[in-house]
C-alpha cells in the first residue's frame, strides 16, 4: 500500500506515472511503425496519396498572400 500511496499522493509519483505513460506510448508507436513499414515497404507514391506536409503545391491555400501589404 505504501507504493500506491507514493504513486498517487506525491509529486514524484505523479511525475513517474506521466513519464512511464509517455515511454509506454513511444514504445507502442515505434513497434506499430515498424510493422507498418514491413507491410508497405515497396509502396510508391501515387496521385491519390496525400501527405500532411506536402509542399508540392506552393500556390495552394497556404494562407500567405502575394501582396506585401497583407503580410505585415
Amino acid at each position: 500500500m505504501d507504493f500506491i500511496g507514493w504513486l498517487f499522493n506525491t509529486k514524484q509519483g505523479v511525475i513517474a506515472l506521466v513519464l512511464g505513460g509517455i515511454v509506454v506510448f513511444v514504445i507502442i508507436a515505434f513497434v506499430l511503425e515498424r510493422k507498418t513499414r514491413k507491410v508497405y515497404y515497396n509502396h510508391k507514391k501515387s496521385a491519390d496519396d496525400w501527405d500532411l506536409f506536402d509542399d508540392e503545391e506552393s500556390d495552394s491555400e497556404s494562407g500567405w498572400s502575394d501582396f506585401d501589404d497583407d503580410n505585415k
